[in-house]
Parts: structure tokens; C-alpha cells; sequence
């Protein structure tokens, strides 16, 4: 099999635990963990190459995508201290919506430090995509990046380069976007990436199990806390509303019956400096089972938020290439309703566990 070109926008803690982790299994350790398959479609994870990168903080800009994964703010955990250089050169990228105002209020260690560099025009995102001969583009923009995450989108469609889009902006979920997607016979898979083992995936299992158990599941909150740029971004509100749509839906999707907007909460809920890249979530699930009688379950999970969803990362990038192999075009729902939160499609993690077995097969 060839190798396969990826391409990364925000070279934050997400694509630092990703960059560290192909690295780490390229070593040939821990062959399994993490990962859905070793070997999926034909590719492992020592296929995958970085040949192409944009952020906007001056402490990235300019380096090597090896060197840039560890430089501040990024926090996350160091799994993998001795990377080889990629060869690609950290390039400056478009700001448009991806820095939130907010941000400048804080301590340089913890918020972005922006670079005095001349922003790309779209023509010059199109030129490095092509130059680099990259397969899948993976945007790992802030949450709420709704102009910068399209400006992206529209490059990978004239580029014809495959998108994999890790967060809650709606592009492979929006009727429009799909379409054009489809059109220009370009892959996509989207959106909102579920962690390996996350809170919303946990919320989901435990939801679904309410409704084949039989026990009404009658009101339910999910609160999160966490200390790295992600929760700090997101402690702007108003940089919030696709971010909850996303996680309120894919636990509403696999409930018995809907809940009422009052009786359902989830999403981020403050940041908490000292925490780092580890995300607190905070459960509760009320209902009722035999006899009408009342129970309720309390969970608190503890995880390195950006290593948790790395490994899904891994596959969604394999996914996005062998789509990319067999000509598709569009949403991969398959691919999108399994490794993410909200997709055009959404299923049952066991019908979307299966679909994507089926479309690997397929390959």
C-alpha cells in the first residue's frame, strides 16, 4: 500500500497526542491498544505521513511539526519524548474566527500568542495541498471556528483532498456542505470526533442500555471540567451553542424516547487551569424502572482528554483514504456516525461499529 498524506490545521494537544502516537506505534509498540484495527483496509498506522501544517501561534510557526507539537500552550500528557523530524514546516495560517477575544486575557503559558506573520490566501492553501501530494486534511481547529473551519473546507474541495473534521462546526452533517462535498467527488467525515472512551461515548452506552432494559430514562446532566485551551476557549459561551448541539444529540439520538430541552444538560462546564489536558465529567442519569419505582447513577470519569481521541483519529484518517481509494465522495456514514458525535447519519454504536466493519470489508 501507498502511504498516506495528511495534511493538519491547529497544531494543538489533539494533534500532539496524534503526531506522538504515530510515532509510538511506528515503533511497533502496543500494536493494538487504541487503535480499532492494526492493520485497517491495508494501511497501519506507520503509513500515515505529515506533510503539510497550519496554526497561528509564533511559538509553532516555523517549525518542524515534531518540534511544534510540545511548544506552549499545548499541555497534554508526553507518551513519546523522540520524534523524527516530519519535514513539514509549521505554516502560518488564516485566523478569521479561530481566536476568540477572550483569550488574550490570560497568562502566555495557557492562551495563544499570535504570530506576526502574512495570513494564506485560499489559492496558497490549495497550492501547499497539492504540492505536498496530501490525501486527507484533518482540522483541529478551537471550538466555535466556523469561518476558519469552512475557509478550510472549501480549500480541501478544490484541492480534492479528502476532510476529516474533528470538531463541532457542522460541515459533513450540513445538507449544503454534503452536497458540495458530493459534487466535487471529494470524501468527508464529520463531525465532532468521539474519544476512544469520552464522556459522550460513556453518556451513549449508558443511555442506549436505559432503552434496552426498559428503564425510563427521565432527566440527565453531564458536566465537564478541564484546564487545557479547549475548556479555555470554550469558557466563551457564545463560542458554545454547536459544541452542545453535538454532544446533546448524540445521546438523544440513541434514548428511548426524546427528552425535554429542560430535563437534558451536557457540555463543557468550566475551565480549570491546574487540570491540564485532563478532562473531569461529572454523570447523572434519573429514571424510573419496574413498578415505577425511582433510581439514579452517578459516574465520574477521569481522562487525558486529547490521547483519548487519538487513536480514533488514527482511523478516521484511514477511513477518510480508502473512501479517497474507491472514488466515494460525500459523508462516509459509516465512518462518521461511528468515530463521531454528530453525522449526517446517526445510529446505535452497534450498527455504526458494524457499518464500518462492512465498509472496511468493502475496501
Amino acid at each position: 500500500m501507498t502511504s498516506i498524506n495528511i495534511a493538519v490545521v491547529g497544531i494543538g494537544n489533539c494533534t500532539s497526542s496524534l503526531v506522538q502516537g504515530l510515532s509510538h506505534y511506528r515503533d511497533g509498540a502496543n500494536k493494538t491498544v487504541g487503535l480499532m484495527h492494526w492493520d485497517l483496509g491495508g494501511y497501519r498506522p506507520s503509513d500515515i505521513k505529515v506533510v503539510a501544517a497550519w496554526d497561528v501561534d509564533k511559538r509553532k510557526v516555523g517549525k518542524d511539526v515534531a518540534e511544534a507539537i510540545f511548544a506552549k500552550p499545548n499541555c497534554t500528557a508526553i507518551f513519546c519524548e523522540s520524534i523524527e523530524p516530519t519535514g513539514a514546516i509549521v505554516r502560518m495560517g488564516k485566523i478569521l474566527d479561530g481566536v476568540a477575544e477572550h483569550m488574550s486575557d490570560y497568562n502566555d503559558d495557557r492562551t495563544f500568542i499570535l504570530a506576526d506573520e502574512k495570513e494564506p490566501t485560499r489559492e496558497e492553501v490549495i497550492a501547499a495541498l497539492r504540492e505536498t501530494k496530501a490525501d486527507v486534511l484533518m482540522n483541529y481547529l478551537p471550538v466555535g471556528s466556523q469561518a476558519a473551519s469552512e475557509f478550510y473546507a472549501e480549500c480541501a474541495l478544490e484541492a480534492g483532498v479528502a476532510f476529516v473534521n474533528n470538531i463541532p462546526v457542522f460541515i459533513a452533517s450540513n445538507p449544503e456542505w454534503a452536497d458540495r462535498f458530493t459534487r466535487a467527488g471529494v470524501p468527508i467525515i464529520g463531525d465532532d470526533i468521539k474519544a476512544q472512551l469520552g464522556a459522550t461515548i460513556v453518556h451513549r452506552v449508558l443511555t442506549d442500555l436505559f432503552a434496552k432494559r426498559g428503564v425510563t430514562l427521565e432527566r440527565t446532566y453531564q458536566l465537564n471540567t478541564g484546564g487545557n485551551t479547549d475548556f479555555l476557549n470554550m469558557s466563551n459561551h457564545r463560542r458554545l451553542a454547536s459544541k452542545k448541539i453535538s454532544k446533546t444529540e448524540a445521546v438523544q439520538s440513541v434514548a428511548a424516547e426524546r427528552l425535554e430541552d429542560e430535563n437534558v444538560h451536557i457540555g463543557p462546564s468550566d475551565y480549570v487551569p491546574w487540570q491540564n489536558d485532563n478532562k473531569v465529567c461529572f454523570l447523572r442519569m434519573e429514571g424510573s424502572m419496574f413498578g415505577g419505582v425511582p433510581m439514579n447513577l452517578e459516574l465520574r470519569l477521569s481522562v487525558e482528554d486529547s490521547p483519548n481521541s487519538a487513536g480514533v483519529a488514527i482511523d478516521m484518517i484511514r477511513c477518510a483514504k480508502i473512501a479517497k481509494d474507491r472514488g466515494l465522495a460525500g459523508p462516509i456514514d459509516g465512518a462518521s456516525a461511528y468515530f463521531c458525535k454528530h453525522p449526517r447519519l446517526q445510529m446505535t454504536d452497534d450498527r455504526a461499529a458494524q457499518a464500518v466493519e462492512d465498509f472496511i470489508a468493502a475496501a
